[in-house]
């Protein structure tokens, strides 16, 4: 089973071992660094992303199989149109859950809040 991953950034460690635990996950795909790069960097001045979407959906068609998992997580209106586009070629989209832990700490008088994500598990769409 492959997962494909469309989102900015890497996987951790443990996002990596639940994948291939819970998911069966054989084989991880990153996003191609173009492509990264464009995920990344969504133009908020867009009215529609009719347009931008596209070399993200000509990639789908070129690299999934239908059962292939996909990590979409990003820019809500790309990763909506994403979702779609995934769910109607066969394949599963999911996106990673996280626990946030907070810490505060005292420093000089100030207080300084430190917020860290801890990855729980993957949900499907």
């Amino acid at each position: 089973m492959t997962l494909h991953l469309l989102f900015s950034h890497t996987l951790t460690p443990q996002q990596e071992k639940d994948a291939k635990e819970s998911l069966g996950v054989s084989r991880i795909v990153p996003l191609r660094e173009d492509l990264r790069q464009r995920f990344a960097n969504v133009p908020p001045e867009l009215e529609s992303l009719d347009e931008y979407v596209r070399p993200f959906v000509e990639y789908l068609l070129e690299v999934g199989e239908p059962g292939d998992f996909v990590l979409i997580q990003g820019e809500f209106g790309l990763v909506y149109r994403l979702v779609e586009v995934a769910k109607a070629m066969g394949l599963v989209p999911i996106y990673a859950t996280t626990k946030r832990v907070v810490k505060e700490e005292q420093e000089n008088g100030r207080v300084i809040k430190r917020s860290v994500f801890e990855h729980v598990r993957f949900r499907r769409y």
